[in-house]
């Protein structure tokens, strides 16, 4: 089998196209070799003919050989293509053009076989550049349709999607409900509900409804677009074991040269200098890692985990500590309002009034859940001024002309409010809520608590994890404790972090990996930006549609789901296992094959089969990754909805 640098592949044919010319060129060149030695049978007086149909089967088969090591050589590098092309010139010296073609024939069938093999692990990112629809039907101002180019779409466009049609751009449904596959994007194979609000993204498939949606992100900046570029990015990264074996290649090809010299020195035969040049080319070695990094990619692509380095996932398998953020992770993220605590002599509608007002410009589940109830009870919401927000404290505003603060009981402190209530209310640990407290112009107005639901799935993932050795598993929220002990009385964590400021996470992540634990950091990507890129490896959940946890983490969970994490850990050691399986399938093949050719065992046709046999040993070994995570498609979930 022949190496292949990875620039080669940029700018040329698809992998698929390559392969089947490569296959033909093989096919052809093999007949007039077969036809050889058909024409010694029927013409055994005149090998004239046998000898004219083996040369040009040789030379067919050899040329690719031969233009890869010249290339080689042109960019002033040395690698292992050389060794093949001197031990076919070498049979060619001797007018031996059968073995020529035959050993050229077996490392090109290897060649073909390995990339018919790498294109089932690469389905799964090619393909996602065929799954956005070339067309798109545009909604005109005055309600027509037309049929555009997908690449002709931009932002504020409004679209039509009709049932069993595929989304060409990301954008926000107008009118309309339906049910949407999102496998391609979030790996989950369940469809789910969507309506007007929601978001939908380029790829999915529209299984029910008709859809009107506006286009926010076309072409290269939708989901999609983004998810496959740094998929391609990690598949380009490099471990540092293959920078290691990258350093040395240089110095392999002399080494061999100098072992096939004294093999001639001593035992003057041609045959067995050229089995030494067939059997050492350590292509095993070389395939080992690259071959099993880019099936797990694949296979991680594929279950909705967006690895941005292969660095990174070949470390999950070695962390040993895992700090969860709890709001969108642990738990839904979907707050909702459970008590209502005003003041005396505060009606109840005035509280929520006055506390959906201070809120209204706040993009925090808070403000969201409490602007949600005020719509619910037909409240009216006035129009703040002076808005400001302090991440993970609270909100301060003008509403109606009176100074509003809405938050926890420190941010009404540390604007000039105190009350003994506040601290009553705090210390009410029965109550299980997240609180947010109001206060206007000095005066206290009463208490909102919400809460939102855990994760169904959290306590058995925690639990996996914990199966598969991690020994420290901690929760870190900006909630009060009475808050965080519910939620990690119901997760299994007794580990927890309270009433946490951004900074506080970051000096709790610190804190963690100064123990010595290799630490994982989840959390939803945006507020949790500084936590994540504490730990030694940062996982961000539900990065679906949202730029900032595609890129403030190094690995991305396009869903919710936290049965991802340790099915991550598995697929990670698995990977690690069978890069080390393929190293010593590569070493061992070849330290046993240059001794086998050294002492005059190995004819250089056995050479060429049984260096390939090592080779596709490690591609088929490789293989077996792409099909990891399959239990995570037959766990009978329930579907998603909004």
């Amino acid at each position: 089998m022949l190496v292949r640098g990875p620039s080669e592949d940029v700018g040329r044919r698809p992998r698929g196209q390559r392969a089947a010319a490569l296959l033909l060129w093989v096919l052809l060149g093999t007949a007039f070799v077969l036809n050889a030695y058909i024409a010694d049978r029927l013409y055994s007086d005149n090998r004239l003919v046998s000898e004219v149909s083996a040369a040009l089967g040789a030379v067919l088969l050899a040329a690719p050989i031969l233009g890869m090591a010249v290339r080689d050589l042109l960019r002033g590098k040395l690698h292992m293509n050389e060794l093949v092309a001197l031990a076919v010139l070498a049979s060619f010296a001797q007018g031996d053009y059968r073995t020529a073609g035959i050993v050229s024939f077996f490392m090109l069938a290897a060649l073909v076989i390995e990339a018919r093999t790498a294109e089932g692990a690469h389905a799964s990112i090619e393909s996602l550049i065929r799954l956005t629809p070339t067309k798109a039907n545009k909604v005109l101002e005055d309600g027509t349709e037309v049929q555009v180019a997908a690449t002709a779409l931009q932002q504020a466009n409004r679209i039509r999607i009709r049932p069993g049609q595929a989304v060409p751009a990301d954008g926000t449904i107008v009118t309309g409900q339906t049910t949407l596959n999102e496998a391609t994007i979030t790996g989950e194979s369940l469809p789910v509900d969507k309506g007007p609000g929601d978001e939908v993204f380029a790829g999915t498939q529209n299984l029910t409804g008709v859809l009107e949606v506006d286009v926010t992100h076309v072409g290269k900046d939708t989901t999609l677009g983004r998810v496959r570029d740094l998929i391609l990015a990690a598949e380009k990264s490099r471990l540092p074991i293959m920078r290691i074996i990258d350093r040395y290649v240089g110095y392999y090809t002399p080494l061999i040269l100098m072992i096939a010299l004294l093999a001639w020195l001593f035992a003057h035969e041609f045959g067995r200098v050229i089995s030494i040049l067939v059997v050492s080319c350590p292509c095993a070695l070389v395939l080992a890692t690259p071959t099993a990094m880019v099936a797990a990619l694949s296979a991680a692509a594929r279950h909705g985990i967006l690895v941005k380095n292969i660095a990174d996932l070949e470390a999950a398998g070695r962390i040993s500590a895992f700090v969860f953020d709890k709001t969108g992770t642990l738990t839904s993220g979907e707050l909702g309002v459970s008590r209502l605590a005003p003041a005396d002599g505060v009606k109840p509608q005035d509280l929520v009034s006055v506390a959906a007002g201070v809120e209204k410009y706040s993009n925090h589940p808070v403000a969201q859940a409490i602007q949600a109830l005020a719509r619910e009870a037909g409240t009216t919401v006035p129009e703040p001024t002076h808005f400001s927000e302090a991440s993970g404290q609270g909100v301060r505003a003008k509403v109606d002309g009176r100074l509003v603060v809405a938050g926890r009981a420190g941010w009404l402190r540390e604007n000039g409010f105190d009350d003994p209530r506040l601290r009553e209310a705090e210390e009410d640990e029965t109550a299980g809520h997240s609180m947010t407290f109001v206060a206007c112009e000095g005066k206290y107005l009463g208490w909102i608590g919400l809460q939102d639901s855990v994760r169904p799935e959290a306590r058995p993932a925690l639990a996996e994890l914990r199966e598969q050795g991690i020994r420290s598993i901690s929760m870190i929220t900006g909630d009060r404790a009475g808050v965080a002990k519910r939620v990690g009385a119901e997760i299994g964590c007794t580990d927890i972090c309270p009433e946490a400021l951004p900074e506080d996470k970051v000096a709790f992540v610190n804190a963690v990996r100064a123990k010595g634990f290799r630490v994982a950091v989840v959390g939803d990507g945006v507020n949790d930006a500084p936590a994540l890129a504490a730990g030694d490896t940062g996982i961000a959940m539900g990065a679906a549609g949202s730029d900032v946890a595609i890129h403030s983490a190094s690995v991305a969970l396009m869903n919710n789901d936290l049965r991802r994490l340790p099915f991550l850990m598995r697929l990670s050691r698995r990977a690690r296992a069978a890069i080390y399986q393929n190293l010593a399938v590569g070493i061992l093949f070849i330290i046993g094959g240059l001794t086998l050719a050294g002492l005059g065992m190995l004819t250089p046709v056995r050479a060429a089969i049984l260096h390939n046999v090592g080779s596709l040993i490690v591609v088929f070994n490789s293989a077996r990754l792409f099909r990891a995570g399959d239990e995570l498609e037959d766990s009978g979930e329930e579907p998603a909805t909004r």
